[in-house]
């Protein structure tokens, strides 16, 4: 959550922490904040609400210097005040930003307080900003303060830190949370996100677990977790800041939701250049790896989470494989059974939630060395800490309600059960073939599903007065369901619930009544007449039915049976399908009751807190 730009320059900066927290502020936006290092000392500025409050005050504050750290920030610890915005001083010298959570903050403040340090706020980040101000009065300089600080820290964190008497030099750290540092001519950074720093740098460190970092406006030091100076090596990043602007479309979900064609066409086409499924698409040492595994354990968060229960029915269908998907927050705190023939497959947009990233090293504990990363985010800290690696090619996905990376994490994983398939022998030559050229129309599958757009909005005109929706689904369109009603709730604040469709007698039923609309995926599959049944005993309750059909499914339009129809069937890849009509149903829902859709309450983009 949250997000941190900070930057050293011969320049005016504040410009650069203000562009730089814009581009963050999907990270949060409870507060934000600007604190820098001006001839008479630290200067700060904090607001609730967006980073164009706090610009505006910055503005009238007539704010400039060559020297500053920035942040937007998703409440934790600590109600949505100025007084708990970022960045914290401490004693009028120092001040300091911080991503994550502080687990032993209790015992350092009550620690801190016996040293005579006054708080101002309910925040864990204030005790990092005195203990470090605290090392500092005992002789150290300030990268030494920082260090003998975050020994003494037990959580996740992400810091950048200024002082007014090193006026030349800015001083960072990572452990849990994302952190990078930004290399340009006479001038550099540090930011949670490439995004923050694009316009100034592409050429970037990423900070490992434990890195501690000193930077000048001409040189940049790192240390790591023991303190031993070391070499990281630097990247080119490929972010481009069209990625990061609107265009013709009134909000990024909007954009990202629109970019699902290209975005399915550029994950799949390295699978279509060599014409088939190959463990190479996985890691050069991936036929290694995926040889002779016994089952597949995916592990995920939220959207990403409901594409793992979508792979496992291709999984297990294709590949043979036994298959269990479970939710990281719950998997990295049950005693699992251990099996080291079992490929741990984690699935995250950001490549940063820490819950995932938690569940991983427990797996990894367990002697399952044989891992496996879906992601979105090259270099990012999940993909790093597992042997294989698959980058879903989405580009930057900016709304907090994930579509495009969601699809795209479908594709990635529909590549690697048909693979598993075919390196058990379940997948022959006309099979593989068949698959292929399912993938190669899936693009084009996915724009006849967006041209159902104006029927949607009629649709949506219809769930914006309502508190309550019921998604039902069933077999591999059961998680589409899901994804759906997270949606609608996410962005519209429509309360939304999804069950599989044959469990809706089994007590869901009780709510269904004329005020209750009711989502059906009906694809034209071996379930069709299953749903069916399951249609009318809504029917018989009054209930409104929404149904997103296809085209040859024999739906009949009625006063209380709603249908739109995609142009035909896509067979296997039908799940992937039928996550458009439900993006565009929850965004246009949104649309209608005025909502932020980019910005829903209470949510940000990358979890990286428990």
């Amino acid at each position: 959550m949250c997000g941190i730009v900070g930057a050293i320059a011969g320049r005016d900066v504040v410009p650069v922490l203000i562009e730089g927290l814009k581009r963050l502020e999907y990270r949060g936006y409870d507060s934000a904040g600007i604190a820098v290092v001006a001839d008479t000392g630290v200067r700060r500025v904090r607001r609730t609400g967006r980073v164009s409050e706090m610009e505006s005050a910055a503005a009238a504050e007539g704010f400039s210097a060559t020297l500053g750290i920035g942040h937007t920030r998703w409440a934790t610890h600590g109600g949505v005040t100025e007084d708990n915005a970022h960045p914290h001083i401490s004693h009028g010298e120092l001040a300091l930003v911080h991503n994550g959570i502080i687990e032993n903050h209790e015992a350092q403040r009550e620690r801190l307080r016996g040293l005579g340090y006054a708080f101002e706020s309910q925040t864990d980040t204030e005790v990092i900003a005195h203990l470090i101000h605290h090392y500092r009065a005992q002789g150290a300089d300030l990268v030494g303060a920082l260090q003998q600080a975050v020994r003494e820290l037990h959580g996740a964190y992400a810091i950048a830190v200024i002082d007014k008497r090193d006026p030349g030099t800015m001083v960072a750290a990572r452990m849990g949370c994302p952190l990078l540092v930004g290399l340009g001519d006479g001038e550099n950074f540090v930011a949670s996100d490439v995004s923050a720093i694009v316009s100034s740098t592409r050429r970037v460190i990423f900070l490992e677990e434990g890195d501690t970092a000193e930077l000048t406006r001409d040189a940049v030091r790192i240390f790591d977790a023991d303190g031993a100076p070391v070499e990281r090596e630097v990247h080119v990043s490929d972010v481009s800041l069209a990625s990061l602007e609107l265009g013709p479309y009134r909000h990024f979900m909007q954009k990202e939701i629109h970019e699902q064609p290209r975005a399915v066409a550029d994950t799949i086409e390295a699978l279509m250049d060599d014409n088939a499924f190959s463990a190479e698409l996985f890691g050069k040492d991936a036929a290694g790896v995926l040889e002779g595994i016994e089952a597949v354990q995916i592990l995920a968060c939220g959207t990403s989470y409901y594409a793992g229960l979508t792979a496992r029915y291709w999984i297990e269908a294709l590949a043979g494989l036994p298959c269990a998907v479970d939710i990281a927050s719950e998997y990295r705190y049950r005693q699992v059974v251990a099996n080291p023939k079992q490929l741990v497959v984690t699935i995250s947009q950001s490549g940063e939630t820490l819950d995932t990233m938690e569940a991983l090293k427990y797996a990894k504990s367990l002697g399952q060395s044989r891992t496996l990363s879906i992601c979105n985010v090259p270099e990012s800290a999940i993909p790093r800490a597992s042997r294989l690696v698959h980058y879903t090619r989405a580009g930057a996905e900016i709304g907090v309600a994930s579509t495009k990376a969601f699809t795209t994490q479908l594709v990635a994983l529909f590549t690697l059960a048909a693979t598993l398939a075919k390196l058990r022998g379940r997948l022959d030559a006309r099979q593989e073939d068949e698959l292929l050229e399912c993938l190669r129309h899936l693009p084009g599958s996915i724009q006849h599903a967006l041209n159902l757009e104006p029927q949607i909005v009629a649709w949506a005109e219809l769930f914006a007065p309502k508190d309550h929706a019921l998604f039902l689904g069933r077999g591999m369109h059961y998680p589409i369901a899901l994804e759906g009603a997270l949606k609608l709730k996410e962005i519209s604040y429509i309360h939304a619930e999804a069950y599989p469709a044959g469990e809706l007698k089994h007590g869901p039923l009780a709510l269904v009544d004329d005020a209750m609309p009711v989502v059906v995926i009906a694809p034209n599959d071996s379930l069709l007449e299953k749903v069916k049944s399951n249609i009318q005993e809504v029917r018989a309750r009054g209930g409104q039915m929404f149904v997103f059909a296809d085209a040859d499914s024999q739906f009949g339009e009625s006063e209380q049976v709603n249908v739109i129809r995609t142009p035909r069937h896509a067979g296997i890849l039908s799940p992937i399908v039928h996550a458009i009509p439900v993006q565009l149903l929850a965004y246009h829902a949104a649309l209608a009751r005025g909502t932020d859709v980019d910005k829903p309450r209470n949510l940000a983009k990358s979890v990286t807190v428990e």
